[in-house]
């Protein structure tokens, strides 16, 4: 089983990364294989809804995006992380999911998803909340903690004083590393379940 790990931060090895790597230990000991991508300091522009991707099977933007897609699709579970800037996620992050969620059309239906939020004292919540949209409208199960997943640290490096956030930390990757098996275990008995043709009503006509 594989967990890819998404990096938001500009800082390689900021506050994010201590939380994702704390993380990676429990899936190591769980024997769980895991790749942390460091896209934060990414040129990464938004899209543009033009729908190409779906003539193509990949985005217009030839860049980290279409780099991640396969990874993306190979994986049994995903955990981003943001630092919080103005209650909100890194806005190159939030480019970078929007694009790899809409160019992607691989069914992602039971890969789990986490999100990571670290910051200096508030907004947690609030981009928590965000990243977890990603994972409920394409149908992946969202692996939760003992808390909401958050640390807190403010220069690179303070989020290691936050022992509680480490704590849940360790606690997310072991919940998601059930979750995974068990969805595994659940495929090969009942399959997955049945979907229905999309049924879209638009409200402006």
């Amino acid at each position: 089983m594989k967990v890819l790990m998404i990096n938001g931060s500009p800082k390689a090895n900021g506050n994010t990364y201590i939380a994702l790597h704390e993380m990676e230990k429990i899936f190591e000991q769980e024997g769980i294989e895991t790749e942390i991508l460091h896209i934060g300091n990414k040129d990464i522009r938004g899209c543009i809804s033009c729908r190409q991707c779906y003539e193509k099977g990949r985005c217009v933007f030839e860049d980290v995006v279409n780099e991640t897609a396969q990874k993306f699709e190979e994986c049994d579970g995903l955990v981003v992380g943001s630092p919080v800037y103005y209650a909100s996620a890194n806005a190159t992050l939030v480019a970078f999911l929007t694009r790899l969620f809409y160019s992607t059309h691989f069914d992602k239906t039971m890969k789990v998803g986490a999100a990571v939020a670290a910051a200096r004292r508030g907004g947690l919540t609030a981009t928590y909340d965000e990243l977890n949209k990603f994972f409920g409208i394409s149908g992946m199960p969202i692996a939760s903690g003992q808390y909401w997943n958050g640390i807190h640290g403010s220069a690179p490096g303070e989020a290691k004083q936050d022992t509680e956030g480490l704590q849940m930390m360790r606690t997310l990757a072991r919940n998601m590393t059930f979750l995974m098996k068990s969805i595994a275990l659940g495929k090969e008995k009942y399959g997955v379940p049945e979907k229905e043709p999309f049924a879209r009503m638009n409200f402006i006509r």
